[in-house]
């Protein structure tokens, strides 16, 4: 199973993330975000860094601004995390991988909300909904995916956390999971805002890894 770590903000931790079976990191370029990298790094800097899948996360960014930062810092793929339209995720993908977060609630009609983006973007993300933009570290309800048609591949995240490598890999076995791309992690395995807690994202991946007892 797939791992992308979101949020970082220290470019020394990307090859410990590498070593402990990380597959994508996640850099948030949303400026009110207390993860946001260009605070402390410059985009020539992040554009050296080819150890790991780069995905950039935005927020509503001007396209032009997007596709600029696409270039200077080398991304691979991009997370549109606010309220962009099929539109503007088309526009995107024109040039780069997308894609698009979604946030549900327990009433959320996941095909309803999916369904204008099918033709427009390569791939979804699932999160909690919450006040704001971007992640809110609240355990999502998994269950809320299970009955639906998802045809795109998928990224599951909202709250993921140390502990959960069991439930996960439960779910791997529904059949809404064959779109199941990978997991993402972020608030959950923090020092703080943007520092890794190493040693929670290597045991969390070995858990996820291995196979399940009995």
């Amino acid at each position: 199973m797939r791992v992308k770590v979101c949020g970082v903000r220290q470019l020394e931790q990307l090859p410990e993330l590498v070593k402990a079976g990380v597959d994508f990191a996640g850099f948030i370029f949303y400026p009110r975000s207390p993860r946001y990298v260009l605070q402390q790094y410059t985009a020539a800097a992040l554009k050296k860094e080819r150890s790991i899948n780069k995905v950039g996360v935005f927020v509503n960014a001007d396209p032009e601004e997007l596709l600029r930062l696409v270039d200077d810092c080398g991304l691979h793929m991009v997370q549109l995390h606010g309220d962009e339209t099929p539109r503007y995720c088309e526009k995107i993908a024109n040039y780069i991988t997308v894609v698009k977060a979604f946030r549900l609630t327990e009433t959320t009609r996941v095909e309803w909300i999916i369904r204008d983006f099918s033709d427009t973007c390569d791939m979804f993300l699932f999160d909690t909904e919450g006040a704001g933009y971007g992640g809110t570290g609240k355990k999502f309800n998994w269950n809320l995916l299970l009955n639906s048609r998802i045809n795109k591949p998928f990224f599951l995240s909202g709250g993921i956390a140390p502990g959960d490598e069991e439930g996960l890999k439960a779910f791997a076995k529904e059949p809404v999971a064959k779109s199941l791309f990978a997991v993402d992690i972020n608030s959950r395995f923090e020092l703080m805002p943007g520092v890794k807690d190493m040693e929670k994202v290597s045991n969390f991946i070995r858990a996820l890894k291995e196979p399940s007892a009995g």
